[in-house]
């Protein structure tokens, strides 16, 4: 709440109706000896303005930053009403619905969340959202595996994020289940076809993580072809303007997964995030969560109601097809908002931006001096550069410069070289782009005048 509304007056009004003293009182079942008695390090309270200039200073000593890393989370415009509506009462402190009749808006714009996304990705069911994209993949692959019954295999390129690769495996790894990698062609930067035939599902990422547009089409049919099924990663705003998951190839994907992040959820230092998880309507049993069906009553009045919850609060733990999913409940209430405003326009306008941002600055930095692209394939707002300098000390001068300049590959990637994810969005104006692309330069240009330095970062009388 933005303030405490009750007086010293109201608060003994309140005791004194319930018939408590004071409000220690109230906590007197806390044994002595665990109090914490007074806090002494902490002062008097401020009044309200004097706490607003506190935090602003402190918020101005952050500074602004020019962003532009994306790596699985994206810096997108947020219409004010988002929040503002997701932050109301009903909302903001709603929990699992499990009483219908008590729970129909939540129900029902959880039902909206399902319907935009099953139409979003092309597929026949979705469910009422996840942890995160990362902890959904692994949930596919579980589901895959217990869909497919013969192979416990799951083939995952190399262009699939390295921390959703590490958490898949994290959590099947024990349940022997291998994710056999797959490598990826070093011309195009998209995932190349194995010599494999023992495998329950192939994952494909749209994009990928270096932005690269798979050939989905081929995969899915590949796949196929050889009895797996098809899981589909991909980046739910992208879908605006690629083909869906369920139209890849003859048959479709049989699973799409991702991180809803991009529809309406801030940064946030982290999160929290939602994953969302959609399927063929033949795979319906095998998904994790819990599906909101929509009925009528006894007098044929429309309603809203929880409908396959295979989770092991209810049904048989043995029967349960996840422990630890969970309806990201806050974060599906702003997506949904997002998504009802913007509309299939708007959300294929913020897609386009994207997109021609993305043109405009890598074409820019790839006729820098000593920098390159080393893929040719179509990408989605990232790209992958390959630097002349080691991309540690670029970031580092950049940062110094107000800007946080994209994603160091060289730890996951090091047969790349010096190598940076950088990610642009429809927030970007073409004089972000340009200070960008100016201080990229002088960077480049300083350590190719001085190639002995080790230091880019500039000094307090530094002029450039």
């Amino acid at each position: 709440m933005p303030f405490i509304p009750h007086t010293d007056e109201d608060v003994q009004t309140m005791l004194a109706r319930i018939g408590a003293a004071s409000i220690d009182e109230l906590f007197d079942e806390i044994p002595a000896e665990l109090q914490s008695g007074k806090l002494s390090g902490i002062s008097d309270g401020l009044s309200e303005m004097e706490i607003t200039r506190l935090m602003t200073e402190r918020a101005e000593a952050d500074g602004r930053f020019l962003n532009f890393v994306g790596a699985g989370a994206y810096e997108h415009h947020i219409p004010a009403a988002v929040w503002q509506i997701t932050t109301r009462g009903e909302f903001y402190t709603a929990y699992t619905p499990y009483q219908a009749e008590a729970s129909q808006g939540t129900l029902q714009l959880l039902y909206e969340f399902q319907t935009m996304m099953a139409s979003l990705t092309g597929m026949d069911v979705s469910n009422a959202s996840l942890y995160d994209g990362a902890s959904g993949l692994a949930e596919a692959v579980l589901m895959a595996v217990r869909a497919h019954k013969r192979s416990r295999r799951i083939l995952i390129p190399k262009t699939v994020h390295p921390y959703y690769r590490q958490v898949a495996d994290n959590i099947v790894k024990h349940q022997k289940i291998e994710l056999v990698e797959i490598d990826y062609d070093p011309a195009h930067g998209i995932t190349r076809l194995p010599d494999e035939k023992d495998f329950a599902a192939l994952v494909i990422p749209q994009p990928n993580f270096f932005g690269c547009l798979e050939e989905v089409d081929i995969l899915t049919d590949w796949a196929h072809e050889r009895g797996g099924l098809v899981i589909g990663l991909v980046n739910p705003l992208a879908l605006a303007l690629l083909t869906p998951p369920g139209a890849w190839g003859a048959r479709g994907a049989d699973i799409a997964v991702g991180e809803a992040q991009p529809l309406g959820a801030p940064l946030s230092s982290g999160g929290p995030y939602l994953g969302f998880m959609c399927c063929k309507q033949a795979l319906v049993r095998q998904m994790p969560g819990r599906i909101i069906g929509r009925t009528v009553d006894l007098d044929g009045k429309p309603g809203f109601a929880l409908t396959l919850q295979a989770r092991e609060q209810h049904i048989r733990r043995a029967k349960a097809t996840s422990n630890i999913c969970s309806n990201q409940g806050l974060m599906a209430t702003a997506a949904t908002l997002h998504m009802s405003l913007l509309g299939p326009d708007g959300l294929e306008r913020v897609a386009g931006a994207c997109l021609a941002n993305t043109a405009n600055l890598s074409s820019a930095m790839a006729a820098l001096p000593g920098v390159k692209r080393p893929f040719e394939q179509a990408v989605f707002h990232e790209f992958v550069l390959i630097l002349p300098i080691p991309v540690a000390e670029v970031l580092r001068a950049l940062e110094a410069k107000g800007i946080v300049g994209g994603f160091d590959l060289t730890a996951h990637y090091p047969e790349l070289g010096h190598a940076m994810l950088v990610c642009v969005t429809e927030t970007k104006t073409p004089a972000d782009l340009d200070k960008y692309i100016e201080q990229l330069s002088r960077i480049i240009e300083r350590r190719s005048a001085n190639p002995g330095c080790t230091k880019l970062v500039p000094g307090p009388n530094s002029k450039w």
